[in-house]
């Protein structure tokens, strides 16, 4: 490790930290963990008074709220404007916001998928794209919360495997193509975490699911998943694989693909009114 990412890593207190999906979940549990290592936050998601609700009490010189809807290019645009106009700078962007999906291909209305890429890779790209050049001088991080759906397609989650995978694709690119510059890119694969994503997931018409199909309370929580994502960032990891069942879905896929395409099955059927056995039954 050279002094100078030693100097990033030590310097937390000057960071300027930049969130999507600050409002919930992984989201609220990095704001929450981001504050207390010293940084400065910005918080982007679209629901501004749960934003507010987070930082009651914080020193408001320590965080800037944009309400932001990363679907949309502008808002994204809007949000790396506001946070230089206010901090001058951003060392750490984290593509967090995300929505998820539980409908057979077969079955899903086509704009589902369509609103799951925008969200899921198209707001990733277009934060990235204009933070980028402030990221670069401070020889920053980019990461992005990914899943294990970006290693292994899950059935009833095409949208959001699709969106996952090129997720990924994206960043592999982006390190790749920064290897010389001192950009630092993390992907970032939670495996199931206790949060609201399945209970705002979407329906195969684009409706809210409503409720979570899995226990919730046997899952790694959203504040334990957002300490491990800061500490890889703080390390510079390149990848980070959370939960003993995610570490080994990747590592079967790789030596057993259609072994684990069974598995992965089976696992996926036993959710309470899977899309995969109400399909069978018929």
């Amino acid at each position: 490790m050279n002094k100078s990412t030693n100097q990033q890593i030590t310097q937390s207190t000057n960071n300027v930290i930049v969130i999507t999906g600050a409002s919930s979940g992984i989201g609220k549990a990095l704001v929450v963990e981001a504050l207390k290592t010293g940084a400065r936050v910005v918080l982007a998601a679209r629901d501004q008074d749960a934003m507010l609700e987070i930082v009651r009490g914080v020193d408001e010189t320590r965080y800037l709220i944009v309400r932001t809807d990363v679907s949309l290019e502008a808002d994204c645009r809007n949000l790396i404007d506001q946070t230089i106009r206010r901090f001058g700078r951003i060392d750490v962007l984290i593509n967090n916001a995300g929505i998820s999906m539980r409908a057979l291909f077969q079955e899903v209305d086509l704009k589902v998928l369509e609103r799951l890429m925008q969200v899921n890779f198209w707001g990733s790209v277009y934060c990235t794209k204009y933070a980028l050049p402030w990221l670069l001088k401070t020889k920053g991080s980019v990461a992005g919360v990914s899943s294990i759906a970006g290693y292994k397609g899950l059935p009833a989650r095409s949208g959001y495997s699709a969106s996952k995978f090129a997720l990924q694709g994206f960043l592999e690119c982006l390190r790749i193509e920064n290897m010389k510059t001192g950009l630092h890119v993390l992907i970032a694969c939670p495996g199931f975490t206790a949060s609201n994503i399945r209970k705002t997931a979407l329906a195969n018409d684009g409706s809210m699911q409503g409720e979570s199909p899995r226990a919730e309370d046997k899952m790694m929580t959203a504040g334990a998943v957002a300490k491990k994502i800061l500490k890889a960032i703080r390390k510079r990891k390149r990848t980070l694989i959370l939960t003993s069942q995610g570490k080994l879905t990747v590592l079967l896929n790789k030596l057993f693909p259609a072994f684990t395409d069974k598995l992965v099955y089976k696992h996926m059927a036993k959710e309470p009114n899977s899309p995969l056995t109400l399909n069978a039954k018929h």
